[in-house]
């Protein structure tokens, strides 16, 4: 997963990056409190990449990206992940997640069965934990048993998952605890 180049851009919910290679998107980034702070992790984790304008399938994927941020109607299913040197259980976990509809959530005990490994609950969270393409991977849609919200790695911890689901009318029930 080789980025090669990588755009900040303003989004409803603060200044988001996206990473790209030859073969698709290589990482996504939930906004930092700046722009100047997103762009600054996005070199720290592409140290290659150079702030460029994108391609045109990855300058579509920008816009879907800021339109469900608004929480208009897009599609993120046809964004071409480059999916190089992610283990196996990852990639299985991420499609899985992939398939979680806007607005709706699986547990990560949900997602563990679906992938085939009903006890690997705790990986899947791990997983997910790991996510180079949040949004895209919409990782924000698992949550912890019984509806509890469970963590969240991205910038602004729990806070922003439980915003995200706001933005897609997720239903949630009014639990204060993480776990």
């Amino acid at each position: 997963m080789e980025a090669t180049g990588f755009k900040v851009f303003d989004t409803a919910i603060g200044p988001c990056s996206v990473a790209w290679g030859e073969r698709g998107l290589v990482g996504t980034q939930l906004p930092e409190p700046s722009a100047g702070e997103t762009r600054a992790r996005m070199q720290r984790r592409y140290p290659g990449a150079r702030e460029a304008a994108p391609p045109p399938e990855v300058e579509r994927a920008v816009a879907a990206i800021s339109s469900h941020l608004r929480g208009e109607p897009a599609d993120l299913s046809g964004i071409a992940l480059d999916m190089e040197g992610i283990p196996m259980f990852h990639r299985r976990v991420y499609e899985v997640a992939r398939a979680i509809p806007s607005g709706a959530t699986l547990s990560y005990g949900e997602v563990a069965a679906r992938i085939g490994e009903p006890s690997a609950a705790r990986e899947v969270g791990q997983a997910l934990g790991r996510n180079p393409f949040p949004i895209v991977v919409p990782c924000h849609r698992v949550l912890a048993a019984n509806g509890k919200t469970g963590g969240f790695s991205a910038p602004g911890g729990v806070s922003t998952k439980l915003r995200l689901l706001a933005i897609e009318g997720a239903r949630l029930p009014a639990i204060p605890t993480l776990f």
